[in-house]
């Protein structure tokens, strides 16, 4: 009869002894990562109560997401990343809207000007509880109801890519721009590659050259953002990203305001950690540029406003109309 080692009592014992270790390790890091989470959501997150029936596990949520490029160097609070998201729990599904920073607005109380310059021109007036006022301005514009803003530096956008290891991007063109002023110095090639934090923020922001490469627009800069936030998806969900979160959640703690719900935070998370690129649809608003502003066509606002909303409303399984019932497509 063979002897067979896998058949021992030392095999077994051996076993028993590394599987145990390794249920520990994995626990281990789980709790990790909860600590690191939990920490996280408590540095933007509210305490405001939600009912069960109004919570994002169940309900259609809209959020309005602003990426603030704010630096010492010249202290401006602009927003060049304007992102308005609707989730749909019943569907997996999400539908984004990117609109350029220089388009065009004129909201109720205000006087005209680009995007990008509400939320610099809102909290210069009020420090906190601000954030009615802020969605209001974009709700208006999109004839979309917004639940939630969340407002994030671009520091954390550049350290949450370094933590995950960098982002698989195929970059369009060839970009060189410096600024000795704000330090700022784009030096991009076109072509596939691996892009660290300083570089995926060049990449989004990119717009002009002074080192003899081709302009970019803001229509351009909103492609590339949607790009950009697959491919966070996709390392996010690869084994090196997931030991990674612990990094990524200290790198988001710092530098988000949020008037989300802590509670609801955490629902969104576990709902969504799974989303599939192509369970998400990117709508970026073109216009015609005329210095110094974009003219979105206002048709186009109103289609990108009517896809928000067709994922707010109910599913096939959720409707309860007698009689009738109708569904998100």
């Amino acid at each position: 009869m063979t002897y067979k080692f896998w058949q021992s009592k030392r095999f077994w014992h051996w076993f028993r002894i590394v599987s145990l270790a390794l249920i520990l390790i994995v626990a281990g890091f789980a709790g990790y990562l909860y600590f690191k989470f939990d920490n996280m959501i408590g540095n933007f997150g509210t305490d405001v109560d939600v009912p069960e029936g109004e919570s994002a596990s169940v309900k259609p949520k809209t959020i309005l997401f602003l990426g603030s490029d704010y630096r010492e160097a010249h202290r401006s609070y602009n927003t060049d990343v304007i992102i308005v998201a609707t989730i749909n729990p019943d569907q997996d599904r999400a539908t984004l809207v990117s609109i350029p920073r220089d388009t065009y607005m004129k909201p109720e109380g205000f006087s005209g000007g680009k995007a990008n310059s509400y939320y610099a021109r809102i909290i210069s007036d009020r420090k906190t509880g601000y954030e009615p006022e802020l969605k209001k301005v974009y709700s208006d514009y999109l004839g979309v109801p917004i639940d939630y803003a969340f407002v994030f530096n671009f520091n954390a956008f550049s350290q949450a890519i370094d933590e995950l290891g960098g982002i698989d991007v195929n970059v369009d063109m060839d970009m060189r721009y410096v600024d000795n002023a704000d330090g700022t110095n784009i030096d991009l090639q076109a072509g596939p590659q691996t892009l660290n934090g300083k570089q995926a923020l060049d990449y989004v922001r990119y717009r002009q050259s002074n080192r003899g490469t081709g302009a970019s627009s803001d229509i351009e800069r909103n492609v590339r953002q949607e790009e950009v936030i697959a491919a966070t998806l996709d390392q996010i969900k690869s084994f090196g990203g997931v030991l990674s979160l612990g990094g990524v959640f200290d790198a988001l703690g710092d530098n988000i305001v949020s008037d989300i719900p802590s509670s609801e935070i955490k629902v969104m998370m576990r709902k969504y950690a799974s989303l599939n690129r192509s369970n998400i649809k990117f709508i970026h608003l073109d216009g015609k540029w005329q210095s110094p502003y974009i003219y979105v066509n206002d048709e186009d606002v109103k289609k990108a406003g009517a896809e928000l909303n067709m994922l707010l409303k109910p599913s096939v399984t959720d409707a309860k109309v007698s009689g009738t019932v109708s569904s998100a497509q």
